[in-house]
């Protein structure tokens, strides 16, 4: 399967983005350690073993996300790209809020979805992914959807890797069923930055259509 047209381009912006999780007092951390997305082809990956088919959902924006293992449940707001080409973050506030990368499918589609939040959002303390790494596989994640429909994952495996080392085609890599990347920051804290990033990947498991 192909990359389409801008979606390498795309990729490329948020990987640089992920250095940065809201470690400042100022703002949304600093973009060190940039990791750059190879322009080729995506890879394809087969569904899991035992996993269940489940149909995916027609495109609608994210308006909501609960994790009960880790006490979420946000509001999900929309991330673009920044004038220097990263992507956006959200705001550093003390409504610390997830953001949903608007240039990748939206939850329920097929390929990965992607959403974003700050592990500590400066002098406001936590992030509301500050809990990422404790998921496990099998937690269950849920999605709203602006149509009223919602998209439910399994986590499927959650990864904490050096900012260096990051997994850019496991990451943005095409799929063949609906997938969704939660990403934050962690690891060891030195200064305004985390070392790490960790990443829950989760593949689609029940759907509720939006209200008729």
């Amino acid at each position: 399967m192909t990359r389409p047209a801008g979606r390498a381009l795309a990729a490329a912006a948020l990987a640089v983005l992920l250095a940065g999780c809201g470690g400042g007092a100022g703002g949304a951390g600093n973009a060190g350690n940039d990791v750059a997305a190879p322009d080729r082809p995506g890879t394809t990956a087969p569904p899991s073993p035992g996993a269940k088919s489940t149909r995916p959902l027609e495109r609608s924006v994210p308006v909501g996300l609960r994790i009960p293992a880790v006490g979420v449940d946000t509001p999900v707001m929309r991330l673009g790209l920044a004038a220097d080409g990263t992507v956006q973050v959200p705001p550093v506030t003390d409504d610390d809020r997830a953001g949903w990368y608007r240039h990748s499918p939206t939850p329920g589609q097929v390929g990965p979805s992607v959403l974003l939040g700050h592990v500590t959002v400066g002098t406001h303390g936590d992030g509301v992914f500050r809990h990422l790494a404790r998921l496990h596989r099998g937690d269950r994640i849920e999605t709203r959807l602006e149509n009223g429909a919602a998209a439910e994952f399994t986590v499927t495996a959650v990864r904490t890797v050096r900012k260096a080392e990051f997994p850019t085609d496991d990451v943005y890599g095409d799929v063949n069923r609906p997938e969704l990347r939660l990403i934050t920051c962690g690891g060891p804290r030195v200064g305004e930055e985390y070392r790490d990033n960790v990443i829950v990947f989760a593949a689609l498991s029940a759907t509720r259509p939006a209200a008729s």
